[in-house]
């Protein structure tokens, strides 16, 4: 059975500094455990294409995404010392864009509208 979609997700992608790969590995299975205990976390991973890292991350609304941000805030400032990071969308309905825009402004992400779809 099928729902409406409302998910709000980040998508962060990282270009891993040279010969920082396996430190950044290890840092994301820290932030694998800080975010499991999160309520309002849907789904949580990283993938790799080399030095690239993308962050597959999903939320039931803007305030736990947000809540996410602030969780893991000084585990983010660790990374970016050894990652830049080269892209930030977010995707969210229009009912949490306003929150996530005023609140992510600071981080320049591309916002998205979620216009559709369905998730089981």
């Amino acid at each position: 059975m099928s729902q409406k979609d409302c998910c709000c997700s980040l998508a962060p992608y990282f270009k891993v500094h040279r010969g920082k790969l396996t430190a950044f590995k290890k840092g994301c299975k820290a932030f694998i455990e800080k975010t499991r205990k999160e309520p309002g976390c849907m789904y949580y991973g990283f993938s790799f294409d080399g030095d690239v890292a993308h962050c597959r991350e999903g939320y039931t609304d803007a305030d736990a995404l947000l809540a996410h941000l602030e969780n893991v805030g000084a585990l983010l400032q660790k990374a970016l010392k050894i990652a830049d990071l080269v892209r930030l969308e977010v995707h969210a309905p229009k009912s949490e864009m306003g929150q996530l825009k005023k609140a992510m402004a600071g981080m320049k992400p591309q916002f998205f509208t979620l216009d559709g779809g369905f998730r089981i």
